[in-house]
């Protein structure tokens, strides 16, 4: 694990669904989002993760690469793509995050299962032991209104309680 990066660090995991962006993000180190659909939680996360789909060939429905996030800033569209002047979003506010270079995940976290991702807010411990993505999650839906609820009172809740075996022994 990273020394500067903390166990509980966010981590967003934004797709990448064609060579042009990717290529943004290898090259000239920024991604972009669009504010109006940016996960509240995780605006200013430090740590982008990169789900690619399928026109990735051998890479695709995995999660193969990172990128620290050292700034988020708020600009127009057509100032990040300024030859797309005619796009109907070309006014539209969007994030631009600043990024480190690409680095390899040790290993990839792959979709095994087909699932509509757009954004995964998840922690850095989380994004280096993950195999499959939805170990990336932290449960169904119910359990991620009470892991935010905690969170936002101040509660770091990590794991499942083995309640059925009597055991207090956390399952993951």
């Amino acid at each position: 694990m990273r020394e500067e990066f903390g166990p509980y660090t966010t981590v967003l995991v934004a797709i990448i669904n064609n060579q042009r962006d990717f290529a943004i993000a290898r090259d000239e180190h920024w991604y972009r989002i669009p504010v109006k659909r940016a996960p509240a939680r995780a605006t200013g996360a430090p740590v982008l993760a990169f789900y690619q789909t399928k026109v990735f060939g051998p890479e695709a429905w995995a999660i193969n690469y990172w990128a620290r996030a050292w700034r988020w800033e708020v600009v127009k569209r057509i100032e990040l793509l300024p030859d797309e002047l005619s796009h109907p979003r070309a006014h539209d506010d969007y994030y631009k995050i600043h990024l480190g270079q690409l680095e390899r995940l040790p290993h990839p976290i792959v979709s095994k299962k087909w699932r509509r991702i757009t954004f995964i807010v998840t922690t850095w411990e989380r994004l280096m032991r993950a195999r499959e993505v939805h170990e990336l999650l932290h449960g169904d839906i119910w359990e991620e209104r009470l892991y935010r609820a905690l969170r936002k009172m101040g509660i770091v809740a990590e794991g499942r309680v083995n309640w059925e075996s009597g055991t207090d022994k956390a399952w993951d």
